[in-house]
């Protein structure tokens, strides 16, 4: 049997649903992220607690004896001969289930009997962007997968027994942030084959989920689109801004509607993640200057010749993803003049902000650190009393105004919450 690290903050959230036959269990996530995997441990889990072997019924739609599965009448098929006989529950797995047109009505009569746990995966572009959202509006949940956090990052090399320098974790985070959170990916030996794979990644993204959309009538002009999304990441974007920017290079100007198009078609992939910006005076979105975070860093890291990092954009990378990871509903605050990288809501309507930086210390300016009041000024214009936080790469803590100073790296690899 095939060792898998166990991804314990996804497979906590999907746990009270395993026996629910009345709710279809939807897992997303970008490629190669671990959907595969999370759903191989569900079925193993149930195994273990009692369930018996012959109720498992998996259906990988991209392997051997599956394949020329391609039609709703195919599908409902191979689900009768395989359960055939079985009786009480029957958990059925569907693997990259976007290969079937026209499956949402199978898998919707199936939970209609009543006796079916359902889980499906498939490509983000082609699922929960196409008739699902709609043609099964309340009966599915969707748990979105993130590549690895840099908590799970640490735990899989020591699943694995790869080598950890646990009492060095600021280096260890120096490799995540170049090698990526791909599972797949930290079982490879050196940088330069990880990246090769992540290459990879971004190629297979484009083949299957890209490549055959309709709505990119321009494919020269997507790809303009993405490396220059890719290669900002993190910084405000003005849609307006980038038209001009892209049209200084063509004859024919390019619409403000084409764009944001295109970008959503990023974001449908999980590429990007778009992070709306809000201005906490009035209590309102703001639009026209969004932020958009890679959903890995490999993915810029992979296709850039310059391996220098930018830790301003990358630390808040890391904390969005991070932050996600965890459920939160997350924004930009806007304040007056100054902003607060990150509003997070959890489920619960809990709110706390939270401030990243490298580091909080720098030349004193008149008998004032320049950096510090860039930090912690937005923070101490919110007038709640909801937590707030700096996280920066210092180990040495400030104190100042209540607010919650800590090492990047410790908060992470300790898995805390904000």
């Amino acid at each position: 049997m095939t060792k898998l690290y166990s991804r314990e903050k996804y497979l906590s959230r999907i746990r009270g649903f395993y026996h629910a036959t009345d709710i279809i269990k939807v897992i997303t996530g970008l490629r190669r992220c671990g959907k595969s995997s999370i759903m191989q441990l569900i079925s193993r889990e149930l195994i273990k607690n009692g369930i018996n072997k012959e109720n498992i019924i998996f259906i990988s739609l991209q392997k051997r004896g599956f394949k020329s599965i391609n039609t709703p009448e195919k599908l409902e098929e191979k689900i009768d001969k395989l359960s055939e006989g079985i009786k009480g529950t029957k958990y059925l797995f569907i693997d990259e289930i976007q290969k079937v047109k026209g499956f949402e009505e199978v898998v919707d009569a199936y939970r209609e009997e009543g006796d079916y746990s359902i889980f499906i995966t498939g490509s983000n572009s082609y699922l929960l962007s196409g008739e699902l959202s709609t043609y099964l509006t309340g009966r599915y949940i969707e748990f979105e997968i993130c590549t690895l956090t840099f908590d799970e990052y640490i735990g899989m090399k020591d699943y694995f027994g790869l080598p950890v320098q646990h009492n060095n974790l600021i280096q260890e985070f120096d490799k995540y942030i170049k090698e990526g959170g791909f599972p797949r990916a930290v079982l490879i030996d050196n940088l330069q084959d990880k990246q090769t794979y992540v290459r990879g990644i971004i190629q297979e993204i484009f083949d299957k989920d890209i490549k055959k959309n309709k709505k990119i009538r321009n494919k020269e002009l997507f790809n303009t689109i993405q490396t220059y999304i890719i290669n900002n990441f993190g910084s405000k974007t003005s849609i307006g801004a980038l038209c001009d920017y892209i049209n200084k290079t063509r004859t024919e100007p390019i619409k403000k509607d084409t764009v944001y198009r295109y970008l959503g078609i990023l974001e449908n992939a999980k590429i990007i993640s778009r992070c709306n910006r809000f201005d906490m005076k009035s209590k309102k979105s703001i639009n026209g200057e969004e932020k958009y975070f890679l959903g890995d860093l490999s993915f810029y890291f992979a296709t850039n010749v310059d391996g220098r990092i930018n830790y301003g954009p990358v630390l808040e990378n890391i904390v969005y993803n991070y932050a996600k990871s965890k459920r939160y509903q997350i924004s930009v605050g806007q304040i007056g003049n100054l902003e607060v990288d990150f509003i997070l809501r959890d489920q619960f309507d809990n709110y706390s902000y939270v401030q990243v930086a490298m580091t909080i210390y720098s030349e004193e300016e008149d008998g004032i650190d320049k950096t510090q009041e860039r930090e912690y000024r937005p923070l101490e214009q919110i007038e709640d009393n909801y937590p707030k936080y700096v996280l920066s790469l210092d180990y040495l803590m400030q104190k100042r105004g209540g607010i919650i100073h800590e090492n990047i790296v410790d908060f992470m690899s300790t898995s805390k919450d904000f």
